[in-house]
């Protein structure tokens, strides 16, 4: 009985792969789970696994495309064939080869068996950059938590892997010794060899026939002159920059030469680069000879440290910039402004914020208000939480908020799902939740995916007014500012109140004015009067 091994789905708009190349070959014996293949789509390479153990019968051939589950091998049912039996041995047939040649006493199945388990011990096991989005081909290596060389448990953290995207950790698929491969602050692509585990962590013990050549045999290059290092009298490490040494002297315009390394053998590392930089600016300032350098008398002599510092943009902050471009090439962003005067929620704040902490744990903010006055107004104007795919605008009828978060790497803006349907209570702690996240990078991707509204907090920056850029592919932003009490006309009267301006950026494509500005007055209603929030008028 065969089974079938067809292109499994890979993802909402990947329609298609190319089978890059046979892992496993035709009439080969496969295990259950075991790699067969390497399929590439547009997007990503990812491997192919056996489903049931056999013997492999391929169906497609490497370089073909194949549509998703269009059959790709087969796996007939039996698999390797079973070890032939060991022949049994006469004892008095054995005794007599053993006499008959000295020296050369043939080795039992015990033996052979104890000089294999060592090497069994000692797996090696190969860990590589996971699937980690469908839109996601390469990853940088941020840090590594544990060190070349040390010990690690199964599922603990050993590295953090940055996207443009999010941040996360990539574990040990199992424990032993860890022996580091790639750099901090390499680029590697999905399904990149990062690191290798092997198992047991210590080293195997020798065999017999290992240590009679270790006692009776010493290679020729260790008594060869000059090979006293074992590598012909020279360090091979020394002078060598590492991958990302190497990048950063490259983009320093810094010779490997002109640098000392601190690391093994003299290799130079990554920290060797970094301060390689005040050095490398002595010999760009010294003048030839030759030619006098002239100086205007009048230009003054530059005092004190005068030192730059370059830093690789990371693919977090890489993207935001492109995006942010685009938005601003591809989308017709206008803003309109309005002021709410925060008084009322400011006082309900101060009446109820320790009864609300002492019942819910959390503190009453303004941004709970803020997404629940966004939640009511984007129900009455439901252009301003639309989007544009293709030639089609997508309405939506829930409300999924995204909060702009400045993370240790970047602005993030992860996402309150269903915020409409949400108390106050609800709204304050997912917002605590995702703060949390993103100040410890432990945002995912999903945390991120999606969003039909974005509300920004440029006040706690001190900021009095700005023009927020929308988060594409969303059609609207709201940004919130400082409050700041001024004078203002009330019935008639000039009156200090708190006030705080309030600016909605929209895509003219959907929102056409009068919805924005509507949309912005709506939302000005409800904060100025919180009750409406609570009576749902």
């Amino acid at each position: 009985m065969s089974l079938e091994i067809k292109v499994p789905p890979v993802g909402e708009s990947i329609t298609e792969v190319t089978l890059s190349r046979w892992i496993k070959q035709d009439g080969d014996a496969v295990e259950m789970d075991e790699v067969i293949a390497e399929l590439e789509s547009d997007k990503a390479t990812f491997e192919l696994t056996a489903e049931s153990a056999g013997t492999l019968k391929t169906v497609a051939a490497e370089g073909d495309t194949l549509a998703i589950g269009a059959v790709v091998a087969s796996i007939e049912d039996g698999g390797a064939p079973a070890a032939a039996a060991p022949a049994p041995v006469d004892k008095s047939t054995a005794a007599a080869a053993d006499e008959s040649a000295p020296g050369q006493r043939a080795e039992r199945p015990e033996a052979a068996q104890a000089e294999q388990a060592p090497a069994a011990e000692a797996k090696t096991l190969e860990i590589k950059v996971p699937a980690v989005g469908e839109s996601i081909t390469e990853v940088t290596l941020s840090r590594w938590i544990k060190k070349d060389g040390e010990q690690v448990e199964m599922d603990e953290a050993i590295a953090e892997l940055e996207s443009d995207k999010a941040t996360f950790e990539l574990t040990a698929e199992s424990a032993g010794t860890l022996k580091t491969i790639a750099n901090e602050g390499d680029t590697l692509a999905i399904g990149a060899v990062v690191c290798s585990i092997t198992g047991g962590g210590a080293a195997p013990a020798a065999t017999p026939s290992q240590q009679g050549s270790q006692q009776g045999q010493t290679p020729a290059t260790s008594n060869a002159p000059g090979n006293e290092g074992g590598y012909g009298g020279g360090n091979y490490a020394a002078g060598t920059p590492s991958p990302a040494a190497g990048k950063i002297l490259t983009e320093k315009g810094i010779s490997p030469q002109s640098v000392s390394g601190t690391g093994v053998g003299g290799r130079i590392t990554k920290d060797d680069a970094v301060n390689a930089q005040a050095g490398a600016k002595k010999p760009e300032a010294a003048a030839p000879a030759t030619k006098p350098t002239a100086q205007p008398a009048s230009a003054p002599a530059a005092s004190g440290a005068r030192e730059e510092r370059r830093e690789k943009m990371t693919n977090l902050r890489k993207t935001v910039a492109k995006r942010l471009v685009a938005v601003k090439n591809e989308t017709a962003m206008l803003t309109t402004f309005n002021e709410v005067d925060m008084q009322p929620v400011m006082e309900l704040r101060s009446k109820y914020k320790d009864k609300f902490k002492e019942k819910h744990g959390v503190g009453l903010g303004f941004m709970s208000f803020f997404t629940k006055a966004v939640c009511v107004a984007l129900s009455e104007w439901p252009a301003v939480g639309a989007r544009i795919e293709g030639e089609e605008i997508v309405y939506s009828n829930f409300a999924d908020i995204s909060i702009a978060v400045s993370a240790p790497k970047g602005l993030v803006v992860p996402i309150i799902r269903n915020a409409d349907a949400m108390s106050l209570a609800e709204i304050e702690k997912a917002v605590v939740t995702l703060a949390g996240k993103a100040r410890e990078n432990k945002l995912t991707i999903e945390d991120m995916t999606g969003g039909t509204f974005t509300i920004t907090n440029g006040g706690i920056f001190g900021s009095m007014m700005s023009t927020p850029i929308i988060n594409a592919p969303q059609s609207a932003i709201l940004g919130m500012h400082n409050i700041i009490e001024r004078p203002v006309a009330v019935n008639g009267q000039v009156v200090i109140r708190p006030m705080m301006y309030l600016a909605l950026s929209y895509d003219h494509r959907i929102v056409d004015g009068r919805e924005s500005v509507s949309f912005l007055v709506r939302v000005k209603q409800l904060l100025e009067d919180p009750a409406r929030l609570l009576l749902g008028v």
